[in-house]
């Protein structure tokens, strides 16, 4: 028996596109960059905010250096390589990312909806006293903006979004957080989420991995990726408790 759910917040609990697109469109335009249609981020959110307009830039076809290059501060060993395998970043980078989390913390709520059936399955979690809570790589404030912005101030027992303070998905330092906040053990959590990296930090925190399969990714991502149960409507993730 499970006693608390955590989901993801993007491509899970609410459909997110047209804000990210909106924001990271109007940074692209400070810049003299075309916009790309909404759709397209559908592969480039997951990983947080800096992946996020790495991989538009990239999209764009916008030239790789080296970090720290401009500054004069260019190792001569590369560091890590990021999500996507790459040792370099695009050129820019940091001034479109700070220009997109400027336009994106006053309109993180642009266009944003819960998908059909999600109300109605918190409800039915509130009504079984099942505990909630959300993990987002999305940035801390925008994820507490966005949920109680469409749920409620006091829908969910504990939101987390990207910060300082713990290691962003995949990382199961999120899900560990929730778990001891809640005095569960892993094999009583759940977590519902869209897309690999969910469920790599599933995985990663040995709680059960739910793909939901009407977000931003495909089925096969999530089976690859390990899910434990696949799911095609949001109640039916009441037969996973």
């Amino acid at each position: 028996m499970k006693r608390a759910v955590i989901f993801d917040l993007d491509g899970t609990l609410a459909d997110t596109l047209e804000s990210l697109a909106y924001c990271t469109n109007r940074a692209l335009a400070d810049f003299g960059y075309p916009p790309i249609e909404a759709e397209r981020f559908r592969n480039f959110v997951g990983n947080g905010a800096r992946m996020q307009i790495v991989r538009a830039l990239r999209f764009l076809g916008v030239a790789e250096e080296t970090p720290g290059a401009r500054h004069g501060l260019e190792e001569k060993a590369p560091g890590a390589a990021d999500e996507d395998g790459f040792f370099t970043v695009p050129k820019g980078l940091d001034e479109v990312l700070e220009r997109y989390l400027r336009y994106f913390s006053g309109d993180c709520l642009y266009g944003v909806k819960p998908y059909a059936g999600i109300p109605e399955l918190l409800s039915a979690l509130k009504e079984r006293e099942i505990r909630l809570a959300v993990l987002s790589n999305k940035p801390d404030a925008q994820t507490a903006e966005v949920v109680e912005g469409l749920f409620g101030p006091s829908c969910f027992d504990l939101v987390l979004g990207q910060s300082p303070c713990r290691k962003k998905k995949p990382a199961p330092d999120g899900v560990v957080e929730i778990g001891r906040a809640f005095g569960a053990a892993p094999e009583e959590l759940l977590y519902a989420g869209d897309s690999g990296v969910d469920m790599d930090t599933a995985k990663a925190a040995k709680v059960t991995a739910v793909g939901v399969c009407w977000g931003f990714r495909t089925a096969r991502e999530l089976r690859e990726h390990g899910a434990d149960v696949l799911i095609e409507r949001p109640e039916e993730l009441l037969q996973c408790l």
